[in-house]
């Protein structure tokens, strides 16, 4: 392996692990299995020996793996065809995926879109890399084309649709008169017998008509009303006494960190959250869960049966404290949303992740300054 893709993969297990690389010693020196190391002591991070035994192997895999890697691309292809990360705990990616992304990329970035074809699963799994690490940041982009869908309309004659729509309409205009036909004969026998049996009453003047009932129809609220702003994770922890919720100090822009409770501590280790950037509803009412005080909402993805739950992610390049739009909605924010009048429970059903797993509201994507905020889970519902 030359020095320039052991840079790269060290590179990418610092950002990884939240490692400063000064101090480390250059790429030239070690192997890559000896940076690893390294950076697991530099981190701090507790690592089984299970766990790192089964890194090491695919660090050795990616140390020999040369520029001219096609066969080794099919046969990683194989395997990822039956789960959605090299190792890691179902789609939380690990430093084996970080190490192996990076000695691919290269090779992967000047493949042509008849080679990316042959290897959809390894293109699906480097797109994920990409975003879940926020690794275009230190390496180019890779383009993922998506699958386009061709509809033949079938083809039919004019004549033969009008002749359609005739006998269509003529039974539904027989239907009809059979239907007020049977009304109109129950309605004279009603009266007939009422006629009989009914004493004649005197006439009374009528009654001023009572107005109407109210609509109960409720009005559809706006995302306007919310106030979504991009911040920054900058320490999350467990919860003192809430075995399913985390802390999380928030950075919006204003000055000072905000302190935010959310229930992601079944889906979420609190360090991987650290330096991560949400999307943050800011102006909920404050309050306390289970004694701690908490400040904004931070909206998550979920998948159908809400096994996986991950937070938004917007885009690198977001600026902590701007306001997520969304194109054609105009409207202020409400100063403090009121729980009494369920605002944000009428509009979080309209929020939802496209088949891409962009994340929209009515179909209109989460926009900031640097693009759209972004889930892994597609078709995802959002709270």
């Amino acid at each position: 392996m030359d020095s320039k893709t052991k840079q790269m993969i060290l590179s990418a297990l610092c950002k990884h692990f939240s490692v400063d690389p000064i101090g480390l010693g250059g790429s030239d020196e070690n192997d890559v299995k000896t940076l690893y190391s390294n950076l697991v002591k530099a981190s701090g991070k507790q690592v089984s020996s299970q766990n790192k035994e089964e890194v090491l192997k695919w660090m050795e895999y990616a140390e020999g793996l040369s520029k001219d890697c096609f066969a080794a691309l099919e046969k990683l292809n194989a395997e990822l065809a039956v789960k959605s990360v090299v190792l890691g705990n179902g789609l939380t990616p690990s430093a084996a995926d970080v190490a192996v992304f990076a000695a691919l990329h290269s090779s992967v970035l000047g493949l042509s879109d008849s080679d990316k074809e042959k290897i959809p699963h390894v293109i699906r799994w480097m797109n994920y890399i990409q975003i879940k690490e926020e690794l275009t940041t230190l390496f180019g982009p890779i383009s993922v084309k998506l699958p386009q869908f061709d509809f033949e309309v079938p083809k039919v004659s004019s004549r033969w649709i009008q002749r359609k729509l005739q006998r269509v309409q003529s039974l539904l205009t027989s239907q009809k008169l059979s239907q007020a036909q049977r009304k109109l004969s129950l309605r004279s026998r009603r009266k007939r017998l009422q006629r009989r049996r009914m004493p004649r009453k005197k006439k009374k003047k009528p009654a001023e008509a009572a107005a109407p009932a109210p609509a109960n129809k409720e009005t559809e609220l706006s995302v306007s009303l919310l106030n979504i702003q991009v911040g920054l994770i900058r320490k999350a922890w467990k919860h003192p006494s809430a075995d399913s919720l985390l802390v999380e100090e928030i950075d919006v822009g204003e000055g000072k960190v905000r302190q935010v409770v959310s229930g992601l501590a079944k889906f979420c280790n609190p360090d991987d959250l650290a330096n991560r950037l949400v999307a943050l509803i800011t102006n909920v009412k404050p309050g306390k869960l289970r004694d701690v005080m908490s400040e904004g909402l931070v909206l998550c993805a979920s998948n159908e049966d809400h096994s996986v739950v991950e937070p938004l992610l917007p885009p690198a390049g977001a600026k902590p404290g701007e306001r997520v739009s969304f194109s054609g909605v105009e409207g202020k924010p409400e100063e403090v949303l009121n729980p009494k009048k369920k605002q944000l429970e009428k509009i979080t059903p309209n929020l939802y992740t496209d088949e891409t797993g962009v994340a929209t509201y009515k179909g209109i994507p989460f926009m900031t300054s640097a693009g759209a905020c972004t889930s892994s889970i597609p078709k995802a519902t959002i709270k």
